[in-house]
Order: structure tokens, then sequence, then C-alpha cells
């Protein structure tokens, strides 16, 4: 209830000094930023030891209660400096092959801060729009898609995958009379999404968050390539047909983040337009593999895709946080992601003249559509994108693919002629997954506790750095190439480092 003993239209803020309207800085960027520049470019260098995991060390500096008096900017800006940076995450680092995310190129980097001061809209008239769905279309071409096909900047594969399969979501119900988006599913009838056991969590994730029930995404087994197994796919397929259940997808992977191994897309395409049922292509990590001619002919014919999730944060080196949903439908991608408007925004219907000057930037939209994902305020991430492919060009993205999967190739070569090491997995992509495994240690406990041990070791002395996953129930160590920093020293380091390690502690054990 009101206190109708306070007038509401007295003011109670305090007065503050003319130019000086706010509490938090909004002037003096270019100080702000060179204070923190120097320590940004030493930790690029990586010459220190890895002290982002020494909790005691950074933990009592930064943890504390909500401060009731701020200390201001640039105590905040010391912080940054002294405390922050030098201990940040070095996922940037040559030697770093453990994750399918690395560090931000220069570029990408300066384009990203670009784009947080002058482009924190993405949708309204403005160059930052303009190169955003510039960088779209780029991204379009150089995948080898039909310029037919739409696509949007997400915040990562987690949401480009949930857009694909909101848009097969909408398909199977619009075929069935329904319209999911505005009604719900419950008119449609168990809904069902295929897939290798290889696919990422986050598609199960997105079918709960559709509403088509995690449990309901049905796994096939792998063939002996280590992919999707197409025909039993199919016989799923037609017995949930029988069932009166409703197909909604296949599900393929472009190249699965454990292994690197592409499904038979081109079959699955073509079971997918069979019986009517949406194709969606996970590429998040393996879908710029398709720029290395040795591997391209394995990703099948794009123009038989219905939805496409890949990451500019992965291989293309673009911010964490950058994703593209690539979608054959646009109009049918709008019914399924539909925004509505309100009194406040009724600009939004008011598109800005391709080749005139709007009387403002707030006068008319740029171009996209907030229509096509789940993002409606959002930044224009397609800055960075611009960035990195107009420095580098579509070859400069070619050659750093080929570069990476030829470092896959290297490791795996020398894996396989060592005689105390065992490749694990052939390496389609820019993924190795190898062990050591000295002569006659045969007991597959034994053999998995030396090789956990060997990437301890590594991970202590913070110079070669792979992570591990597991093949056919073995212990694997997994170098995945996609950070531009990793060169062919630290190709051959990481070898060296396993069989140095491993040597060690077979013989201390």
């Amino acid at each position: 209830m009101t206190d109708r003993s306070i007038d509401p239209y007295q003011p109670i803020a305090p007065e503050r000094p003319p130019g000086d309207p706010d509490a938090a800085r909004t002037d003096r960027l270019t100080e702000a930023v060179s204070a923190i520049l120097p320590a940004l470019d030493a930790f690029n260098r990586f010459e220190t030891p890895d002290r982002s995991s020494v909790r005691s060390e950074w933990l009592p500096l930064l943890d504390e209660p909500l401060p009731e008096e701020g200390v201001g900017a640039d105590a905040v800006v010391e912080l940054l400096r002294d405390v922050v940076i030098p201990r940040g995450l070095r996922v940037g680092h040559p030697g770093f092959t453990s994750w399918v995310t690395t560090a931000p190129s220069t570029t990408a980097a300066a384009g990203h801060l670009a784009s947080a001061v002058a482009s924190p809209q993405r949708w309204w008239l403005q160059p930052g729009n303009h190169l955003d769905t510039m960088a779209v279309r780029w991204l379009i071409e150089l995948l080898g898609f039909p310029a037919s096909f739409v696509g949007t900047f997400t915040s990562g594969g987690s949401t480009a995958n949930l857009v694909g399969l909101g848009g097969a979501r909408q398909h199977a119900a619009e075929r069935l009379g329904i319209d999911a988006a505005l009604d719900g599913i419950g008119a449609l009838p168990e809904p069902r999404v295929y897939a290798s056991p290889e696919t990422h969590h986050v598609v199960t994730r997105a079918m709960g968050v559709l509403g088509m029930g995690r449990a309901n995404l049905r796994l096939v087994e792998l063939d002996s390539e280590r992919r999707a197994n197409v025909r039993q796919m199919e016989g799923l397929i037609c017995e949930d047909l029988a069932a009166g259940r409703t197909p909604v997808a296949i599900v393929g992977n472009a190249g699965d983040v454990n292994t690197g191994i592409i499904d038979p897309l081109t079959e699955m395409a073509a079971l997918a337009r069979e019986h009517d049922i949406w194709f969606h292509v996970d590429g998040a990590y393996g879908g710029w593999g398709m720029l290395d001619e040795r591997v391209e002919p394995a990703f099948g014919d794009r123009g038989l895709y219905d939805s496409f999730a890949v990451d500019p944060h992965k291989w293309l080196a673009a911010p964490v946080g950058t994703g593209l949903a690539i979608c054959r439908d646009g109009d049918l991608l709008g019914r399924a992601f539909t925004i509505e408007s309100g009194a406040y925004d009724r600009e939004r219907n008011q598109v800005a003249d391709p080749i005139g000057d709007a009387e403002a930037p707030w006068g008319a939209l740029g171009s996209g559509t907030p229509d096509w994902g789940v993002d409606f305020s959002t930044p224009t991430r397609g800055i960075p994108v611009w960035a990195v492919l107009k420095e580098i060009g579509a070859e400069g993205v070619r050659e750093r693919i080929r570069r990476h999967n030829d470092f896959a190739r290297l490791v795996a070569a020398r894996a396989v002629a060592e005689d105390e090491l065992e490749l694990l997995a052939e390496p389609q992509l820019s993924i190795a997954c190898f062990r050591y495994r000295p002569p006659g240690l045969d007991d597959p406990a034994r053999l998995d506790a030396l090789n956990a041990d060997i990437l301890a070791e590594l991970r202590r002395a913070g110079r070669s750095l792979p992570s591990s996953t597991s093949i056919d129930g073995a212990f694997a160590l997994r170098a995945c190439y996609i950070n531009p920093r990793n060169d062919r020293e630290h190709v051959d380091l990481l070898v060296d480092d396993v069989l140095a390690a491993g040597r060690r502690l077979s013989a201390a054990g």
C-alpha cells in the first residue's frame, strides 16, 4: 500500500554536480582501458605460471559482502589490472587443447569492445546492425549454404541448437494443422527426436525447454566408424509412425565434440526427406571442418539441411557467447519464435529505407529480426565475427582449419609410430584421442589410472594442456586444436610430454 504521507512528486535523491549525474563513471574510457591493456598484453604472452586455480591467493582479494559505499572507478580498474587479469583462464595458451572454446583473437576482442560501447542494441539502424547482418551473410556463403537460407547470431551453440529444434517443432506441428508456438504442443502426439549417443547434451536440454521432453530423444547405436547407425534410425522412425507418435527431427553431428567424427549426413538427409522430417545438424564445433577440402564431402549438400548450429566462438576465435543458427525457412522460423509488440515499441514495425537515411537511429529498425531466435535485447554479436573475417578473409579461415586438422593427424601419426603410445580414435577433424600404453601393460584399470595421472602431471606443468574422454570404455587423452595460437612446436611438445610423464610415472610405480 502506498504511504500517502510521502509526496510522490518530491525528489528524494540528493542533487549531484552538473556533468556528474551518476555514481558510476561514464567518461574517461580511454584512461580506464589504457590502464588494463598492458596487463592484457602480458597475460596473452603466457610467460608466467598459471595462477587461476590458486584460490587461496586471489579469493581473499575479491570475496566480500555487498559494499554499501563504492570504492570508485580507479580502485575497480586496479583490481582488474592487478588481480583479475593476471589470474585469468588461460584457454588461449598455445599448448591448450582441452576445450572446444578458445580465447578471442586480437581483432575479435577489439570488435567485442566496440560492440559493447557503441552497438549495445542489435536491431536498430546503425553501422553495427549492418555489420551484424552482413557477417551472417558472409558465414552462410563461407559455409556453403544457399543464399536463400537465413541466420541469426545467438549466445552460443546451446541456443543455436534450441533455435533449430524450435523450427523443427513448428514444422512437425504445422504438418498436423497445429501452431505449436501459439497454442502449445499438447495436441502434438508424443514428439520424438532421433540422434547418435555422441550428440551433445544441449540437444536434450533444448527438447526439455521446448516442451518435447528430454526422455523423448531416441538414440541409435554407433556403427563401425563411430557414426549414427542410419538403418537403425529408420527402424525407430517407422516404429514410431506405426504407433501414432510424431517424428520431429533427425539430428546429425557435423563433428562431435568427443572425437570429431562426422555422422553420415548425406544418408540422414535422405532419410529425413523420405519421411518429411526436419533435418537439424549440430556443427557447433566441427561444422567449420567443411572448409578443409579433404573432409568437405562428408558434410554432404548443405542445401538439404533444414537448420544448422555453428559457433564462431569456437574455431573462428570470436568472443565466447557467439553462436549462429542457420535455417532454410525464415518464415517458419519467424512463426516459431514470434515476439509480440507492445504499445511501448510501436516503432519496431518501421523498417529502414535500405538506401535513404532515417530521421534518427530510433526512427526505424535495421536489418534482421528478433523473430528468428530467443533473444530480444541483444548486443551486435556479429561485429567481432565481421572483424575476424575482414582481417583474414575466407582463405585465412580455411588455412586455420586445415592447419589444425593437420595437427591432429600429426599427433595420431606419432601415436601410431611410438611403441609406448596407442591411438584410440582416428582423427577426422582436429581432435586426436590417444593414450600412453607401455609394452606389457594390458590391465584396463591400471592403464586408465596411469593416463589419468599423466594428465594431472601435464596440468601441473602447465605447458601441454589436453583434456580426457572415454573411447569404448578406455581413458583417453584428448587434444582438440581450434586455438589460433596453437603451433607446431606445441604439437610435438604434447607428445613428448606425455611420453616423459608416462615413463616417469611407470618407473616410480
